[in-house]
């Protein structure tokens, strides 16, 4: 998913600066660090699911690099990322470590492009189809299990639990499609890009870099996708509402 490659030490030392600040922050608010711990089975769950179908992509189409090195894994410390997994626990969006992939390896029956384009959308992808899976969870039990375990202190939990999963597995995909490398969105777009255009992509690969890195530090990164993430989840939400009539 995401492979630095310009001043990677740089941009570590900035984002864990800003990770700290906002932990420090969470430290000092009981309900924002409730929140915050309650979160993390669904930074595992996004994370690993995400890293796992980039490796699974790209080993059914032909490339065995991932399978080799472990990665077609759900276990989530094969694939974390110690500063990526932080900002999905305090800021919503974030990254796993990066799964190696060979197109070289990929079947021939497409491009290399069209082959890399697939197995980056996988990851996106998967997010959000646990986005939806979690949703219909939610609103089954919702329904099914009476609102006296709704109300309970279980209920309470599960129900939140539940709810981090969906946001942190939406905030993850979206986050990821922006067409800027590193992420996963540069190498979707490629196939449907015109010759020169993709020329000149690759040619200032590395000024888009630095686009990111200042959208991501500035928070305008956060300010750009929030309001599609909060269409997303709205949208889940009216659609679990409706298939199961509450």
């Amino acid at each position: 998913m995401f492979n630095f490659s310009l001043d990677k030490r740089t941009l570590y030392i900035i984002i864990a600066v800003m990770v700290g600040i906002t932990v420090m922050r969470y430290a000092t608010n009981p309900d924002m660090l409730f929140s915050l711990v309650l979160s993390i089975p669904g930074v595992l769950v996004a994370i690993t699911f995400h890293e796992f179908a980039h490796g699974y992509a790209a080993y059914k189409l032909g490339d065995n690099t991932a399978k080799s090195e472990g990665r077609l894994s759900l276990n989530p410390f094969d694939h974390l990322d110690p500063i990526g997994t932080l900002m999905l626990v305090v800021a919503g969006f974030g990254w796993g470590k990066p799964v190696h992939v060979n197109p070289m390896n990929y079947t021939r029956k497409m491009s290399m492009e069209k082959g890399e384009a697939i197995v980056s959308f996988a990851g996106p992808l998967m997010n959000l189809i646990l986005a939806i899976i979690f949703t219909l969870i939610y609103f089954a039990i919702y329904k099914f299990a009476g609102i006296s375990f709704i109300l309970s202190t279980t209920g309470n939990i599960v129900m939140l639990l539940i709810s981090a999963i969906i946001t942190i597995n939406i905030g993850l995909g979206i986050f990821n499609l922006i067409p800027l490398p590193p992420l996963d969105g540069s190498k979707i777009i490629m196939p449907f890009l015109p010759s020169n255009v993709k020329q000149w992509f690759k040619n200032n690969e590395q000024i888009f870099y630095m686009v990111f890195v200042i959208l991501f530090v500035t928070g305008i990164a956060g300010d750009i996708i929030s309001p599609v993430i909060s269409l997303v989840s709205t949208g889940l939400m009216n659609l679990g509402s409706l298939i199961f009539g509450i």
